[in-house]
């Protein structure tokens, strides 16, 4: 005997004055960086319609990989370094699940002049002094050197209301003024803030600076801590991010540009218009996109001139990131910062990431980065690697026993905004004047430079916007790490809100987070 399949239940009868339930509020996003995809991530789980558009095949924006197609693999752009300082990144990190694609360095390494190693690293003293041990032991500075140093560090840390500063002056003008030498300039000041804020101390602004070596050196004993990626970055925040977004109901289109916003006949906000000329209904829109961008998509907004004339004096800096394929082992070091050199940093990719040269098992791929490039733009690649070549064979001079396989020179032009004295005059909110419509991107009011960890923040504070427009107020921005309690006492560092809306209390379980930040 067969059992009859059951029929269907009849559906319910529905009232025809029962009105349909209204579809939930659709947000766009356009640009698929790390602004656009922190803002995503932030808005899942929330009720709403979420698109991103990204005109490029791939997510992740400059933290992004190229496939070397010799071999296939994927090639950063740059390398991206991580710092335990910053809380946004870590969030983000945790929020989808890459967190523990990170290797954190306890102590950075540095290989100064004479080929002297030293290793900055915490001691046994509490915040702000923690460093100092390894900071005096350091090879590559003479006492004099460290006492300048030392000196600068605490006028720096505790001159916030200084009031003999310029709004103009640059932070090299600042060192100056503090008994700073051509020396400590070269081989301590520009080795550690050019490569976190990718400026030459001569266009540096001095708030930044300070920013770096407040929060990522004093504060906390573990904020300097650096984390590398241990996957190629097109993983990370490419394939990775793409699955977990679109496994959570985010339509996500690639290869597809926005033209412009669509606005009615009285300014407000209906949506998008795409470069075909596809027309996207929109609630809310999130501009995550590079300044020059977004003056475009701002230039018909009514109320946002003076913004637009701000940005339009946002100015970017370049950074090179040199490739190296060798047939053999010619750095010992798994990192190694390199003072006074035009090598700025060097990253084992073969101890790090585990990859080698193709065709040689007892090879090493290094990434070296040059941050503000300026004097590399307009030079030949080969120019840039031979010069590079012959840096590192001074600090390692079995290089010159190597042969080179195969190498790439990138340089990103606009690979940030510049960090000229006043920036922070000239930095947007994320909120502007129309109704529904945000904008994202470290080059927003961040109060953060120009890294991952500030795009992350201006994605959260979108975000955030948009939900307290929707009367579902949440916060989302985590805050600073909290200052060690001497460390607090000694810098009084005071607590600046950078987001125009009410501020919500942090959640509870969200307070015991892994910290992540980046330093290109």
């Amino acid at each position: 005997m067969t059992n009859s399949p059951t029929p269907p239940a009849p559906a319910p009868d529905i009232p025809a004055d029962v009105p349909p339930r209204p579809a939930p509020p659709h947000v766009a996003i356009v640009g698929g960086g790390l602004a656009g995809l922190a803002a995503a991530a932030a808005l899942v789980d929330h009720g709403l319609r979420l698109t991103v558009f990204e005109s490029r095949p791939r997510l992740g924006g400059r933290a992004s990989s190229f496939v070397d197609p010799a071999t296939g693999e994927q090639v950063d752009n740059c390398q991206h370094v991580s710092m335990r300082c910053c809380t946004n990144l870590a969030d983000f990190c945790r929020r989808v699940g890459i967190e523990d694609l990170f290797r954190r360095e306890p102590a950075i390494t540095f290989v100064g002049p004479g080929r002297r190693v030293s290793r900055l690293g915490a001691g046994v003293l509490p915040a702000p002094f923690h460093l100092a041990g390894s900071f005096l032991r350091a090879r590559y500075l003479r006492w004099g050197d460290k006492l300048r140093v030392g000196y600068g560090l605490a006028r720096l840390a505790l001159g916030r209301d200084d009031p003999s500063a310029a709004a103009d002056e640059s932070f090299a003008d600042w060192l100056r003024r503090h008994r700073q030498t051509p020396r400590t300039m070269d081989l301590f000041w520009s080795t550690v803030l050019v490569s976190a804020l990718n400026e030459r101390l001569d266009r540096m602004d001095v708030g930044h600076a300070r920013k770096v070596f407040v929060d990522g050196f004093l504060t906390t004993r573990h904020g300097f801590e650096i984390e590398i990626p241990v996957v190629p970055l097109g993983d990370l925040y490419g394939s990775r991010l793409e699955a977990w977004l679109r496994g959570r109901g985010v339509d996500v289109r690639l290869t597809t540009g926005a033209g412009g916003l669509d606005v009615d006949d009285e300014g407000g906000l209906r949506g998008l218009r795409l470069r075909s000329g596809e027309p996207v209904a929109a609630d809310f829109v999130i501009l995550a996109v590079p300044f020059d961008r977004a003056r475009g998509f701002l230039a018909p907004v009514a109320g946002e001139a003076d913004a637009l004339d701000r940005i339009g004096r946002l100015e970017s800096s370049p950074i090179t990131g040199v490739h190296l394929w060798f047939d053999r082992a010619v750095c010992p070091h798994d990192h190694a910062a390199l003072p006074g050199r035009l090598a700025q940093w060097v990253f084992n990719h073969t101890a790090i990431q585990g990859r080698s040269t193709a065709g040689h098992e007892s090879g090493q791929y290094l990434q070296v980065v040059i941050s503000a490039s300026y004097d590399l733009v307009g030079k030949g690649r080969d120019e840039i690697r031979e010069a590079v070549l012959a840096d590192l064979a001074e600090v390692w001079p079995g290089l010159k026993e190597a042969r080179l396989v195969r190498s790439w020179v990138v340089t990103e032009h606009g690979a940030t905004f510049a960090v000229r004295p006043g920036v922070e005059a000239l930095r947007p909110s994320q909120r502007t004047t129309m109704d529904g419509l945000f904008l994202a991107g470290d080059w927003t009011d961040t109060g953060w430079p120009a890294t991952m960890e500030g795009a992350v923040r201006s994605g959260y504070a979108a975000a955030q916007g948009i939900l307290a427009d929707l009367q579902r107020p949440e916060r989302i921005l985590r805050r600073d790490l909290e200052p060690e309690r001497l460390a607090a006492w000694l810098l009084r560092r005071p607590e600046t809100p950078r987001h125009p809306w009410p501020e919500i209390p942090e959640p509870v379980q969200d307070l015991d987070i892994p910290q992540i930040e980046e330093t290109q």
